[in-house]
């Protein structure tokens, strides 16, 4: 990281107290520090596999680019420097491969306890994967609505992991996670706890902060954020070091490694991560006002607005600078909200809270598709978190894997929509919102 900088006027008890560099200096300048050879400001891609040794084992820190590689590591010291409370980061080709080498570590005939709502992908892996050929069980629980109880008995003697999704794919519920930290540290197992971060990114939400153990991101999202890179990452905290080499000793056994120049397009992307986070929050928070109007949406779920069950628990999971800027917000747009008793003092309510909005459309999968075809700038396609906006539809696309039934318990419906809000002018945004609306519903009223 880079050292902290004294200013003249940061004293405490009469001593200078150092200045910490914010989210945003951060994720510009940690791994991306001028090149000592050339002055560059911007780090070089090293396509090489291989690196000279001056005597065996002598080098200058790295040997073969599967176990090492410049720009590897660079993107990893800038992912444990914007993730709060990281110290360690570990890079991957992709979010489905780390979760694959998280599983692996657990060994055979090992216990998960996993929130239901889990990305489908994710879904797969433990239930088709990991199941067969590690032996591997996973049972799946309402995290949000379950009482503490009813949590603890899915708790095995050999749980090992417990799986985190908040805010969940696609249904967006939210996950207590202090509460859950608290009731695995309880249990005789003492399963280690990962939050996979992917929705909010490290700008809107900073889990190791709030006591997890492991945070994982699908870094191809938000993090890079330009829809050009397939990667995914795990960080974690200094007193999880043995985890980390675990976890490290597998990537390079395994190979689950990114390219370089993956890397180096990732670390461009996070330098606008918190610009980035920024304007896909207030977008977001304004197409959900929209749709929430509308005559021909029957709900709207977007944990930002004020009517939204969990929107004080959205709140409080803010990290510390989104809070700063969620509250600046607020009182810039002429509103404000007590920290204390959560209340809002203005008409509309709601702050921004990460760019994804999924919303049930009046009628079914004809009325859905037919919203999804007629948007102009909501581009219909898998994925999210890039700079262009997207729209899915769970049932059919990002959920397939997952039975029918098991769907409909999770409220993935043909009718519910998946909005990846991007950053393009808001007034585009809700002039395209309103028009595929009209489109799909509001044509079979008139």
């Amino acid at each position: 990281m880079s050292p902290a900088i004294l200013t003249p006027d940061a004293h405490l008890n009469g001593l200078k107290k150092p200045h910490q560099d914010g989210f945003g200096t951060r994720a510009i300048h940690v791994g991306s520090e001028p090149s000592a050879e050339t002055g560059a400001v911007i780090p070089a891609i090293s396509l090489s596999t291989t690196y000279q040794q001056e005597a065996i084992g002598t080098h200058k820190g790295f040997e073969y680019s599967r176990s090492g590689n410049p720009n590897r590591n660079a993107l990893e010291a800038t992912l444990a420097s914007i993730e709060a409370g990281g110290a360690y980061a570990l890079a991957f080709s992709s979010g489905s491969a780390t979760t694959a080498t998280v599983l692996q570590a657990l060994g055979p005939d090992s216990h998960i306890v996993s929130v239901n709502d889990v990305y489908g992908g994710t879904f797969r892996y433990m239930s088709k994967v990991a199941k067969i050929n590690q032996g591997l069980d996973t049972t799946f629980v309402d995290l949000e609505n379950a009482d503490d109880d009813t949590i603890l008995a899915a708790f095995r003697p050999n749980t090992k992991l417990v799986w985190i999704e908040t805010p969940t794919n696609p249904t967006l519920r939210l996950i207590d996670i202090p509460r859950i930290v608290s009731l695995a540290r309880s249990h005789p197992s003492s399963p280690v706890v990962l939050v996979d971060n992917t929705f909010l990114s490290p700008f809107y939400q900073s889990p190791l902060l709030q006591g997890a153990d492991v945070v994982m991101h699908s870094l191809t999202k938000y993090v890079n954020g330009h829809s050009d890179v397939v990667m995914g990452a795990l960080i974690l905290p200094s007193h999880r070091a043995e985890l980390a080499d675990k976890l490290r000793f597998l990537q390079n056994a395994i190979g689950a490694i990114p390219s370089p120049y993956d890397c180096w397009l990732a670390q461009r992307g996070i330098k606008t991560l918190h610009l980035r986070m920024k304007q896909h929050g207030a977008n977001a928070l304004a197409v959900a006002h929209t749709l929430k109007k509308s005559p021909y949406v029957e709900e709207v779920i977007y944990p930002g607005l004020a009517s939204h069950p969990r929107n004080d628990l959205a709140y409080r999971s803010l990290s510390p600078h989104a809070r700063k800027f969620v509250d600046s917000y607020l009182s810039n747009n002429g509103s404000s909200r007590s920290s204390e008793s959560g209340d809002y003092t203005y008409e509309e309510g709601g702050f921004p809270y990460g760019g994804m909005i999924s919303f049930r459309i009046l009628g079914g999968a004809e009325e859905a598709e037919k919203f999804l075809t007629s948007t102009r700038l909501f581009t219909l396609a898998e994925s999210l978190g890039g700079v262009e906006s997207l729209a899915e539809h769970p049932a059919k696309m990002t959920h397939g894997s997952i039975p029918e039934a098991e769907r409909a318990l999770l409220g993935i419906g043909e009718n519910l929509i998946r909005l990846s809000v991007g950053v393009e002018e808001v007034e585009d945004l809700v002039a395209d919102v309103e028009q595929a609306l009209v489109a799909a519903v509001g044509s079979k009223s008139t």
